[in-house]
């Protein structure tokens, strides 16, 4: 009964959520230090956009500065947090389904612990942006790997899920003793600093060469999850009616820890090692849905999205100084999942 009642509501949900986001959209664009009216930010992006076909479609002079602010600082910025929250949203729900335990999350595995030594070791070696993002994708790829890894030798087929969670736990631990080890010979005065605030997480610095650097890995990781959603749903009955289904359990482990593995470490690239959004954002979306994969998944999408791009607004707008996404997140994240626990719901997957 459940499922058909959140399966009946999907078309509203997903059309409040839309229309949610988009409205959203809009209000960032305008709100900040420096106000920009709603109603010229439609001229600011059309002229951006036909401008470069050589139509012209408004004769009404714009401020140069508010266009730059739009286009150069806040849209790459609003672009960035759709993206982050969309991803870690996207790939908590898949471990979640995975792993059959509602308190797993997108780092259940190392990925950000490695990812956030990546860019700790290369601002300490003084790496210039690109390099650090970079730096932060590969190794918490490196995470991941040495954990499907040992997880594979040590399970050798049997317990093969309880081992591989076991398993993420102990190399996350490691990375984050090497991130620790990081900071404490790090320069106090410049290099400490610089390795903190980026750990907190944040979007102040994203630039659009940044969003389609990571933009990739996120469609690579994303597309597949979408495409084989429902499979989601057949793991959840366990792995032996699984495989009694035709379905090679092991390929679809692998596939999807990847998956899951590119969206969390690209997130983690560009906007430092934010927490929480992963693991309460699949909860609100199957309050509303049911567990249902098929429509779970890309509800967490947009849920996500919404949220992360809700928080970078708190941060950049609500202070006077812009706070880390990952002191907002706990914030908002530790409470309602102190609700959800109050609540004693269970049956999630």
């Amino acid at each position: 009964m459940q499922e058909r009642r959140g399966s009946a509501s999907v078309p509203v949900v997903v059309t409040f959520l839309l229309a949610g986001t988009f409205f959203l959209v809009l209000l960032s664009l305008s709100i900040g230090r420096y106000y920009v009216p709603v109603t010229k930010i439609p001229v600011i992006l059309g002229k951006s956009l036909f401008s470069r076909f050589g139509w012209i479609i408004s004769t009404t002079a714009i401020d140069p500065v508010m266009e730059t602010v739009i286009l150069n600082v806040r849209m790459p910025r609003i672009l960035a947090a759709l993206f982050v929250g969309a991803a870690l949203s996207v790939a908590g729900c898949s471990y979640q389904a995975l792993f059959r335990n509602p308190m797993v999350s997108p780092d259940i595995l190392g990925a950000s612990s490695g990812a956030g030594f990546g860019a700790a070791m290369a601002i300490l070696l003084s790496f210039p942006l690109g390099l650090i993002q970079l730096s932060s994708f590969g190794f918490g790829l490196v995470a991941v790997a040495l954990t499907w890894l040992i997880g594979s030798v040590v399970s050798r087929g049997n317990n093969a899920t309880m081992v591989l969670v076991l398993t993420g736990m102990v190399v996350g631990s490691l990375f984050a003793a090497f991130i620790s080890l990081t900071k404490y010979v790090a320069d106090p005065y410049s290099k400490l600093p610089a390795i903190t605030f980026w750990l907190m997480g944040g979007l102040t610095s994203i630039r659009l060469y940044d969003l389609f650097m990571a933009l990739v890995p996120m469609l690579i990781g994303l597309l597949p999850l979408i495409a084989l959603r429902w499979r989601l749903n057949v793991l959840a009955f366990g792995d032996e009616e699984a495989r009694a289904m035709g379905i090679n359990t092991r390929q679809l482990r692998f596939v999807i820890i990847i998956c899951s593995t590119l969206l969390t470490s690209a997130a983690v690239s560009i906007a430092g090692m934010v927490g929480w959004v992963g693991l309460i954002i699949p909860h609100l979306a199957r309050m509303l849905v049911g567990p249902d994969c098929r429509v779970l998944l890309p509800t967490s999408f947009l849920i996500g999205a919404a949220f992360m791009l809700g928080v970078d607004d708190i941060a950049r707008c609500a202070f006077p100084m812009e706070l880390p996404l990952g002191i907002l997140t706990a914030l908002v994240g530790a409470p309602f999942f102190i609700f959800l626990l109050l609540r004693g719901r269970k049956g999630w997957i």
